[in-house]
């Protein structure tokens, strides 16, 4: 296993691009909230401050199963201490500048602002079997995708884990609030595919989903299997994450399937190959039995043509025939300007026939909230 702090030397002729792996430094960093730390260290906090940390269980209820954010309405806190433990624990993170909605309100991208100014979104998509919840992990992202808005903007920051776990709670708030049209509802999944890559912020977004995952009310005692982690390929991380014992889906962002072609589409295909990035979401998937989905960006004469979907089977293919892959099409949401757009429909079904011939699980994803921004960082960009 390849380590992060030395990675493996870019091919000869091709531009080497800094691994981030970890925080960038010289940044204040967010408040300390009760979701950055575990039940215990929650408890030896206040005691720390000389409070009495019982009183951590109580606010943790009040964060994540009463989805409470009036000190007000903790009426089982005693009124004099009140605000010093809201303020100990519950500290604001972030607020919320615009809420766009599309699909009848059923689709609603929020634009945060951080403590320090930082813009980041999320979105919450309502369908009638599942509501899915799309988080940011960094302000901004430092892998350089050229068709990506938010790659365009460069890193600013990585986000805390209780910045991450704010944006689902925020969720799930709207929902018990009646906010969103279908009655009272539960966030059932969360996505890391917002804004940033997950495995370069890696410490936080494990906090984030323990937080997520833990039961309630220590966490909103979400399911690991709702729960779906994606990264454009840090093969370091991807087996890290493969030894953390949490079941989350893995979402390889492949986009290509040959090198010469990801090299451009995805910078860090420079330092890791595709057969070395496949590799490690295959050795997620033996360790796991775990299928991992392989998200891939249809670009309008770019990645769509038909031999690439049949070079993309013959790699998929080359692990076995256990079913431990499927292929998640995505028609790119372009953004203003780019000269990257969507396929032709009778291309991307051409793909989807071609994958399928090779016996490859094949889906479109659905295309929501074109109409508000719906690419990632683009209401960030605008707003700035």
């Amino acid at each position: 296993m390849s380590d992060a702090s030395t990675p493996p030397t870019a091919p000869s002729g091709a531009t080497a691009l800094p691994l981030v792996f970890d925080e960038p430094r010289g940044r204040r960093k967010p408040p300390r909230h009760l979701a950055d730390l575990t039940e215990a260290e929650r408890k030896d906090l206040l005691t720390e401050l000389g409070l009495q940390g019982f009183r951590a269980k109580q606010l943790s209820n009040h964060y994540f199963a009463r989805l409470v954010d009036d000190p007000d309405e903790m009426t089982d806190l005693p009124a004099a201490q009140r605000a010093e433990l809201v303020a100990a624990l519950l500290p604001p993170l972030m607020t919320p500048l615009r809420t766009m909605e599309a699909d009848k309100g059923t689709t609603r991208k929020t634009l945060w602002r951080l403590f320090d100014g930082a813009l980041v979104e999320s979105v919450l998509m309502r369908y009638p079997d599942r509501v899915t919840m799309c988080v940011s992990s960094q302000a901004g992202c430092g892998m350089a995708c050229p068709f990506c808005a938010t790659g365009q903007g460069g890193l600013q920051r990585n986000m805390s884990t209780a910045e991450i776990v704010e944006q689902v709670v925020a969720g799930a708030r709207s929902l018990a609030r009646d906010e969103v049209p279908g009655g009272p509802a539960r966030v059932s999944n969360v996505v890391f595919m917002g804004m940033g890559e997950p495995l370069a912020n890696y410490k936080a977004v494990i906090g984030a989903v323990r937080r997520l995952t833990d039961p309630s009310p220590a966490g909103l005692g979400m399911s690991a299997r709702g729960v779906t982690v994606s990264t454009v390929g840090l093969v370091p991380r991807i087996r890290q994450l493969t030894d953390e014992g949490i079941p989350v889906t893995l979402a390889l962002s492949l986009h290509a399937p040959d090198d010469e072609l990801r090299n451009e589409l995805v910078p860090i295909n420079t330092r890791f190959s595709v057969a070395e990035t496949v590799d490690a979401a295959w050795d997620y998937a033996r360790v796991t039995k775990r299928r991992v989905s392989i998200e891939y960006a249809m670009m309008r004469g770019i990645n769509d043509q038909a031999w690439r979907a049949d070079l993309l089977g013959d790699v998929l293919n080359g692990y076995g025939d256990w079913g431990w892959v499927h292929v998640n099409l995505i028609p790119l949401n372009p953004t203003p300007g780019s000269k990257w757009t969507a396929s032709d429909p009778k291309d991307e079904r051409e793909f989807v026939r071609r994958l399928e011939a090779k016996g490859i699980p094949t889906t479109v994803r659905d295309t929501r909230g074109r109409e508000i921004d719906g690419a990632c960082g683009q209401l960030a960009a605008t707003e700035s």
